[in-house]
């Protein structure tokens, strides 16, 4: 075996079980890089997104703590989606630096297995920077209810998310691996066996 670490990027639509899924790899001793929580970091204050997003959009900047208001921030985006496109343009370059960190800090540990949990993995074409791809599923039914039980959210916010994201059915075409999540168990019992698989691949030799 070599001491090459290899990489997994989880990823899936909204309300398919990820977060879920990435915590069963971290309960199963495997590291786990999370984009969400990246973003949460860097909005926080003191969080490196700050001062760009203050230049940016001063009107969603908490003068109090010199965070961002979260609230804000949706109706500012809600008013005009486009609006999207330039927040993401400065986010997204301080979320992959931190990515990068975490892969290094990891391969200089040897860690034989890594996860990293990006949500649009395909939509900004991370899939090169990983050695395998599982995504995340569940029934259509499932997704919806899971999501709109979610505070601040709508039928109408989570169909524009939905036409942001690719289709659950691509994804899965375009996938390493697969899991299904309706159920915690299997999803469970899924994870264990792909760590066993990844881990055991001559593949990853």
């Amino acid at each position: 075996m070599t001491n090459a670490t290899i990489v997994l990027g989880i990823t899936g639509s909204i309300g398919m079980g990820k977060t879920t899924t990435a915590e069963m790899f971290r309960a199963e001793g495997i590291p786990v890089w999370d984009a969400d929580k990246a973003v949460s970091e860097a909005y926080s204050p003191g969080g490196s997104a700050i001062e760009k997003i203050k230049e940016w959009c001063p009107s969603v900047i908490d003068y109090a703590d010199l965070g961002i208001d979260r609230s804000a921030l949706r109706e500012y985006l809600d008013s005009d989606p486009s609006r999207l496109e330039d927040l993401e343009s400065i986010v997204h370059p301080i979320i992959e630096r931190d990515r990068e960190q975490f892969l290094a800090k990891a391969k200089a540990r040897k860690e034989r297995l890594v996860v990293v949990d990006i949500p649009l993995l395909f939509e900004v074409q991370a899939e090169n920077s990983v050695d395998a791809v599982l995504v995340v599923t569940a029934p259509e039914s499932v997704q919806r209810r899971r999501v709109l039980e979610r505070e601040h959210m709508t039928d109408r916010r989570l169909d524009r998310i939905l036409t942001r994201q690719m289709p659950d059915s691509e994804k899965k075409a375009r996938a390493d691996y697969v899991i299904e999540t309706t159920t915690l168990e299997e999803a469970s019992s899924s994870v264990r066996s792909l760590i066993e698989q990844l881990l055991h691949s001559r593949k990853y030799d």
